[in-house]
């Protein structure tokens, strides 16, 4: 688990987009080479990126820690209450009308953890941050979009796959995206 005193959350600002664009990228290049080709990785990029419509309406969050005395960004992800379930501003087939908590499900969205701090529970901090706060805006069932990378994760922390959908990157190889839920 992580340690609340060593890392603390705070909802993402128009500020942070560059560091925020920084973290995504050594996310992305680090975090996926133990499940996907460079090739795949390039793919699956055409669909990750900064939406700025979560840090509009204050649901995406930045994790910060101490690092010889200046202050990280170690990594950034939230929800979203739109019917959008991945993507970066620039995706195509994007939803940004709003969800009916009543009837329809939250997402979990673009979470990426720096690879200097991976497996310190800060995935867990960020799904736990997103489910209380879909949950206190009355959603009831949550979903999110996977990478392969991602499934271990989500597994663990009881999303159940649904769905999945197999994209092809403009690079000719395959981007999957597995669709899961959870009730919140």
């Amino acid at each position: 688990m992580t340690d609340p005193t060593r890392f603390r959350s705070r909802i993402a600002t128009e500020d942070d987009i560059p560091a925020i664009i920084d973290l995504m990228r050594a996310s992305i290049a680090e975090n996926m080479k133990a499940f996907l080709s460079d090739a795949e990785i390039e793919a699956a990029q055409e669909t990750m990126g900064v939406d700025r419509s979560l840090i509009a309406d204050r649901t995406y969050f930045v994790i910060e820690t101490e690092k010889d005395g200046e202050t990280v960004m170690v990594a950034c992800g939230g929800w979203g209450k739109r019917r959008t379930l991945y993507g970066g501003d620039h995706t195509v087939g994007r939803d940004d009308s709003l969800s009916d908590p009543a009837t329809e499900a939250a997402r979990i969205r673009a979470m990426y953890t720096h690879p200097d701090w991976t497996r310190r529970g800060i995935g867990s901090m960020l799904l736990d941050l997103g489910e209380q706060a879909a949950r206190e805006a009355g959603f009831q069932t949550i979903e999110l979009g996977s990478t392969v990378p991602g499934l271990p994760l989500y597994e663990a922390r009881g999303y159940v796959a649904f769905h999945t959908v197999h994209q092809i990157g403009a690079n000719g190889e395959k981007s999957t995206i597995i669709h899961m839920r959870k009730p919140l």
